[in-house]
């Protein structure tokens, strides 16, 4: 498709969200009721800029079914967040939905190097969260052999990747990591596996992380894009040929990015998503929290890209006045000598000044790493200072989705 033509589609199928969802959800008829703009007020894509905002709090505060579009009876499926700081958050597909859903996510996995026939490991986690299943379905669409594993059991990972020969792995890059310790721990050199190559989301990872796991693995490791409330894994992805960043399936999902304060339009700053096809649950403005810049498109020139998620808004520290993300920690770990990509920031109050400790696993084949040049790394690259502390290997939690890199212990103290 050209351009110019995705450019007319977009509007096209802007202007029927917009109505779809000012007729059918309350909320969003109410909101644009409050600001005096009407669907009929979009004449150009540009026009979508004064549109309210939609965020994950109106969501909980419209829990369960109150964003729904269409009668109940229409839904067939909801997924879910976890709901671990507060209300859940739900999202309902219709049948169509989950249709258009298989559709992006195949295109997405074919982008990624995956083919009809291929074997695809899918470890990540099934049931409300929406990577499982949104795979699965993906991968079944494409013509590939669907391994359903899911998460945990990390030695019967290793198992089934041995006999099952496969060339296609789903899973976050956290999970990813703790895969390949079990490899190794197991006395298998990962390089020999028949794995081609991974695709790995739900969570921000670095450049660093996607070296380490390729030398390790010999894989390309690329980046999906996704979040339930837009529709989950499928939303964007990196393609195989170029690893520059994903192409966002526009045709389906309009992006934005919005300064995350003033919530102007921006170059760069916050990811905003409309979707443009979704009947069962249409967002509107979607704020995701997510820090990215959009470019123009490469492997897959129609469609922009968007930076690698590097950080979130919700995810950054603020460290006696100074901005810190988990990631820039990550990048720096995996620049030390004897240190492991496992590690967790532990902030700490002792005395009214915040603390963070780095608690970091040693490499099994590094004695005594010291602490001290990560320490003076974090200073001179981030400009805070950290305690840093070098644990044994196996010391630290794994995780099977989404890890969970910030411990905040500052509320107890």
């Amino acid at each position: 498709m050209h351009v110019d033509e995705l450019r007319e589609l977009q509007l096209k199928r802007l202007q029927w969200t917009l109505h779809h969802a000012h007729r059918n959800v309350p909320f969003y008829r109410d909101k644009f009721d409050s600001l005096g703009i009407h669907p009929n007020d979009l004449k150009s894509l540009d026009d979508l800029r004064h549109f309210p905002f939609t965020t994950k709090d109106d969501l909980r505060a419209h829990y369960p079914f109150g964003m729904f579009a269409v009668p109940r009876e229409r839904i067939a499926r909801v997924h879910a967040s976890s709901g671990t700081t507060g209300r859940p958050t739900v999202v309902g597909y219709t049948r169509k939905d989950l249709d258009t859903w298989a559709e992006v996510m195949a295109r997405s996995i074919e982008a990624a190097g995956g083919r009809p026939g291929d074997v695809a490991h899918i470890a990540y986690g099934y049931g409300l969260f929406t990577g499982g299943l949104g795979a699965h379905y993906g991968a079944e669409r494409l013509g590939c052999t669907v391994v359903p594993v899911s998460g945990g059991m990390t030695p019967r990972q290793v198992q089934l990747i041995t006999d099952f020969q496969p060339s296609i792995i789903m899973v976050t890059p956290s999970y990813m990591l703790a895969i390949l310790d079990e490899f190794e721990a197991q006395g298998i050199d990962p390089r020999s596996t028949s794995l081609r190559v991974g695709l790995f989301g739900a969570e921000p990872w670095t450049e660093e992380m996607r070296r380490e796991i390729e030398e390790r693995f010999a894989i390309d490791a690329v980046d999906i894009y996704g979040l339930s409330e837009v529709m989950g894994p499928g939303v964007a992805q990196e393609c195989v040929e170029t690893k520059d960043g994903l192409h966002i399936w526009e045709d389906h999902f309009y992006p934005e990015t919005v300064d995350p304060f003033t919530g102007e339009v921006s170059d760069g700053g916050e990811l905003v998503f409309t979707s443009l096809t979704k009947q069962g649950m249409p967002v509107i403005r979607y704020r995701t929290r997510d820090l990215t810049t959009l470019m123009p498109g490469t492997a897959r020139p129609e469609f922009r890209r968007m930076r690698k998620v590097t950080g979130r808004t919700d995810d950054m520290i603020i460290l006696r006045g100074v901005n810190v993300f988990p990631t820039q920690i990550e990048e720096l770990v995996l620049r030390t000598a004897g240190l492991s990509p496992h590690f967790q920031l532990e902030l700490t109050r002792p005395e009214r000044l915040d603390v963070m400790t780095v608690r970091v696993e040693r490499r099994p084949d590094a004695a005594h790493p010291s602490p001290e040049p990560l320490r003076h790394a974090i200073k001179d690259v981030v400009g805070v200072t950290v305690a840093v502390e070098v644990v044994e290997p196996e010391t630290l939690e794994r995780s099977m989705g989404k890890l969970k890199r910030v411990i905040d212990k500052r509320d107890n103290q």
